[in-house]
């Protein structure tokens, strides 16, 4: 094994565990699903509930459900009354996805979503506490300002995949929209004075973002 994979696993060793449902909904994503490793995982998945913790949302906005453990992580950090509302593009994925939301501790905290965020998203009507990002990285930025939009001050955004594999320090190939989306966004990113933020290199790259 090599030094990074021992030192992962050194990690995941010395943290809160996952749940007995969360070891079965990652496993059954592995083995369902195409790309699974689009699940948050372990250490992300205790990160975001911690996060929830510390900051203390009333709502959350999650874009991007996939299997729906990052959905499940952060409605476990919800205070009582709160909510999550979190939105799949692909309608595929709801015969997966939505049964293993439903069937949660955490469901009567959780509203799932099939559709495009960018459209359903600025019709509710919810001012969000803090937003999870993890959608198409060709439409970060558009989405960024949508979800800026629809956040209080003071409120925050995590955008996952930030590094997308180190793939940021190249240049891409003519048709590699995502390493663009994400490039485009991180720059978009750095200079813009209405945000606070700060990249965390876990995993794929997280961003934290503070609305000022």
């Amino acid at each position: 094994m090599k030094e990074s994979e021992l030192l992962d696993q050194y990690i995941l060793n010395h943290i809160d565990a996952e749940n007995d449902y969360l070891k079965a909904l990652y496993r059954d994503t592995h083995v369902k699903l195409l790309r699974p490793r689009m699940a948050s995982g372990h250490l992300q998945g205790r990160l975001l509930k911690m996060f929830v913790e510390m900051i203390k949302p009333m709502q959350i906005l999650e874009i991007g459900t996939y299997s729906g453990y990052s959905a499940l992580c952060m409605a476990e950090g919800l205070q009582e009354g709160g909510m999550l509302h979190t939105f799949e593009i692909n309608d595929e994925q709801e015969d997966f996805t939505r049964p293993w939301l439903e069937n949660s501790p955490y469901a009567d905290k959780i509203k799932f979503y099939i559709g495009d965020a960018m459209q359903l998203v600025p019709q509710l009507d919810i001012q969000f506490d803090l937003a999870f990002v993890d959608g198409d990285k060709r439409t970060y930025v558009e989405c960024y300002e949508m979800v800026l939009k629809q956040l209080r001050p003071g409120g925050f955004i995590i955008a996952d995949n930030t590094l997308w594999d180190g793939h940021v320090i190249t240049t891409p190939a003519a048709n590699d929209y995502q390493t663009q989306g994400i490039m485009a966004f991180n720059d978009l990113l750095a200079s813009d004075d209405r945000v606070e933020k700060v990249i965390l290199p876990l995993r794929d790259g997280l961003t934290l973002i503070r609305k000022k």
